[in-house]
Order: structure tokens, then C-alpha cells, then sequence
């Protein structure tokens, strides 16, 4: 395995300076995004009554994304950073995850297949299972990506003090376990080196498990039930089996078999655009559809852009669109794609996920609007313009 010290050597160094930390932050903060709708992707392509287990075991990786991507932004807060999420956050897929090194293949939108479960793999894989990164290139996985900012954040403790590095928590900028309910693990403020530590293992471990486990360590961290790291759910569903109590991470899973209907989904076109859609906007449907789930998630990245940056109390809006994202899925993805050459091969409509200016402009209306209807501070004005901006590129 490549530590944290040798990427350093081989030029993805850890971040020597607290901009440097930031930058790092920011990009995982997008990294965990990139994951999201791709695993949305791969849930809402599952046709309705089939797949039970896939399908909630995909929802409950992807509630645990969003947990990660608070966490994050209740880090880079701790250390005076602030999280950007808008336009320029939302990646053009297929994607590059940011600072991923040549194995790390760029993601893409696609339907509930096995080919997909294997991408899901890829991004989730443990530390232990990844090839050796290449001379000068970035992470082979997100653990050791997420060990290279802890390498950067204890050293800079160390040389620049803690107080410096940690100038105080802002009031209004840490997202509290009153804010957010998650299934799995919770959120907690970030304010010292030993809850940014707690953080960090969180992510990791949710993601890939504890050390030669496949477990998390929610029970031990939050005494919660054990459960499957993100890696060993999914690799349940691709490989139909359920896993036993003492298998290792190595190990098939040797537990009860798992029905797993592979012709259960939709297949898409997981390079549709808005603007293919619109070409038969006179015969379909399926172009107000799209453009209403990318109006729904604009307001879902607004809600979780507000509650990062200082108005944690947001973050109650953002489940409700949630699931209003699921219904718009529902009368979206089970459209036959309208282009007449998709729809020969037997392909259905999906979501593109495309955000733009115009996309978070009438974002900003709404959510101010519902927040004044459910009472959340009243009467105080929301501007959240100022955190559109921030990309992985102006970061790299």
C-alpha cells in the first residue's frame, strides 16, 4: 500500500500550508458529491418491485454521502475555509474524481446493471485492494486520499499550532446532529484536531471498514448496529450473496444468496443532455421532466450550500427535496428515451444532472421562499449567490 509520506515523494504531496489544507478540503467536499448522482443513477433505474435489497442498499450509501460531504464542510469551516457548493460544483459526467490517479477511471451516469456495480467498487475500494499509484499521479483510493489530509492537517498542527490552524468555531457554521438525521453514523461539529480526526474516520471507515474488516465502526464511534462498509454492500448485490459474520474483506461472500434481477432496471443513454431532450420537446414528455429534476436538485445543492455556511437549521429543507427528487425520477426514468434510435435499443429516459446559472437563480427564489413559509429565521434575508462559485478544476 502507498502511505501518505511516498505520494508525497512521488508529487501528490500533503497540503503545507492552510490554503493548501482548504484546497484539499474543498475537493472532498466535491468528491463525495461526484458520488451521489451516480449512485442516484443506479437506484432510480431500478424498476418498481423489484430489487428490494439493491435498492436500499444503494439508498443507504447514499444518505451516508451526504453525511460525509456535511462532515467535510463542517471540517473546512473548523479551519476557516468556506465550502462552495453551486455552479461549477456539479460536475460534467462522465467525470474525474478530483486528484484520482490514472487507476481511478472517470465515473459515469449509468443504469442498475453489473457493469455499474462494478463502478461503484472502484470508488469505494478499501485501501488494501487498490494498485500502487503511478509515479506523480494522485490517490489511488478515497481512504488514502482522505489520509493525505490528515497527514497535511496534523503536521500543520504541529508547525503552526493549533489556535492558528483552528481560529474558533464561527457561530452558525457547524451542522449538529439536531440539524441532520442520517441512518447510519451522525453528524457533529468539527472544532479541534480531535473531532477533525473523528471526522476523517468516519468517512474512511463507513466507506471501506475498519482495518482487515468489512464492517464500519458505527457501533464502536456512535453505538449503533454493525453494519457493511459501503464497499461490502455493494459488492453483496454484485455478487448475489450476502456476507457471512466472519467473512474478511478478502473473502466472497458465503452467507444466503441474495435475488438480485439484473433485468430489473432501465437501461439509459448515460450521455443524454438537456438539449437531446429538447429536440422532442413537441413528441415527449421527457424534456419537462428532465428539466424539472435539475430544477429539484439545484434547490437540494442551495438547501445543503445555505446550511454549510452558517444557516445549519437549511438542512432540514434538503431531505423533504430529496425526496421530491425521487418522485421526479419516477415520472422520468420510466419514459422511453425520445430520441427514436435510443428507444430502438431499448433505452429510457434519464437524468443529466445539468446545473447552470439559470438552474440556481430560480434555486435562490424558491429557497428563500420556503424558508420564510416553515419559519426558519424569519424575515432575515438569504443571499446565496456568494457560494455558487468553486469547481474541482480551480483547485487542482
Amino acid at each position: 500500500m502507498i502511505t501518505a509520506l511516498e505520494l508525497d515523494e512521488q508529487g501528490f504531496a500533503r497540503p503545507e500550508t492552510l490554503p493548501g489544507l482548504r484546497k484539499y478540503l474543498q475537493a472532498a467536499l466535491e468528491v463525495e458529491h461526484l458520488t451521489i448522482p451516480v449512485y442516484m443513477t443506479g437506484m432510480y433505474t431500478i424498476r418498481p418491485g423489484t430489487n428490494r435489497t439493491a435498492y436500499y442498499a444503494i439508498r443507504a450509501v447514499l444518505v451516508e454521502e451526504m453525511l460525509h460531504m456535511t462532515l467535510v464542510a463542517n471540517l473546512l469551516n473548523a479551519v476557516g475555509g468556506t465550502p462552495k457548493v453551486g455552479t461549477g460544483f456539479v460536475a460534467k459526467y462522465p467525470a474525474k474524481l478530483p486528484f484520482s490517479g490514472d487507476s481511478v477511471p472517470t465515473i459515469g451516469l449509468q443504469h442498475f446493471s453489473p457493469a455499474a456495480l462494478k463502478t461503484f467498487l472502484r470508488i469505494e475500494q478499501p485501501r488494501e485492494m487498490v494498485p500502487d499509484a503511478a509515479q506523480g499521479s494522485g490517490w489511488t483510493s478515497i481512504g488514502q486520499f482522505y489520509e493525505v489530509i490528515l497527514s497535511g492537517l496534523e503536521h500543520l498542527v504541529e508547525t503552526l499550532g493549533h489556535d492558528e490552524v483552528f481560529p474558533g468555531t464561527r457561530p452558525g457554521h457547524q451542522v449538529g446532529p439536531e440539524d441532520f438525521y442520517n441512518s447510519g453514523g451522525e453528524v457533529f461539529p468539527v472544532h479541534d484536531l480531535a473531532t477533525a480526526k473523528l471526522a476523517i474516520k468516519t468517512i474512511s471507515e463507513q466507506g471501506e471498514g475498519i482495518g482487515d474488516s468489512i464492517w464500519n465502526s458505527n457501533d464502536r464511534l456512535f453505538g449503533e448496529q454493525r453494519e457493511l462498509a459501503h464497499y461490502f454492500r455493494f459488492n453483496e448485490v454484485y455478487t448475489e450473496r450476502s456476507y457471512g459474520p466472519h467473512d474478511r474483506p478478502g473473502d466472497q461472500p458465503s452467507g444466503p444468496l441474495i435475488d438480485v434481477d439484473w433485468d430489473g432496471a432501465y437501461p439509459i443513454h448515460g450521455d443524454s443532455k438537456v438539449a437531446d431532450y429538447r429536440k422532442f420537446a413537441g413528441t415527449s414528455a421527457v424534456y419537462e421532466h428532465a428539466v424539472a429534476f435539475n430544477s429539484r436538485y439545484a434547490v437540494l445543492l442551495r438547501y445543503l450550500g445555505s446550511a454549510f455556511n452558517g444557516r445549519p437549521r437549511h438542512m432540514a429543507l434538503a431531505i423533504p427535496t430529496m425526496l421530491e427528487l425521487r418522485d421526479r425520477a419516477e415520472q422520468l426514468y420510466r419514459n422511453p428515451h425520445p430520441d427514436p434510435a435510443h428507444a430502438g435499443q431499448g433505452r429510457f429516459a434519464s437524468a443529466t444532472f445539468e446545473l447552470a446559472q439559470p438552474q440556481f437563480d430560480a434555486a435562490d427564489e424558491e429557497v428563500e421562499r420556503n424558508v420564510r413559509v416553515a419559519g426558519l429565521e424569519p424575515g432575515e434575508p438569504i443571499d446565496l449567490s456568494a457560494l455558487a462559485s468553486g469547481s474541482s478544476e480551480a483547485f487542482v
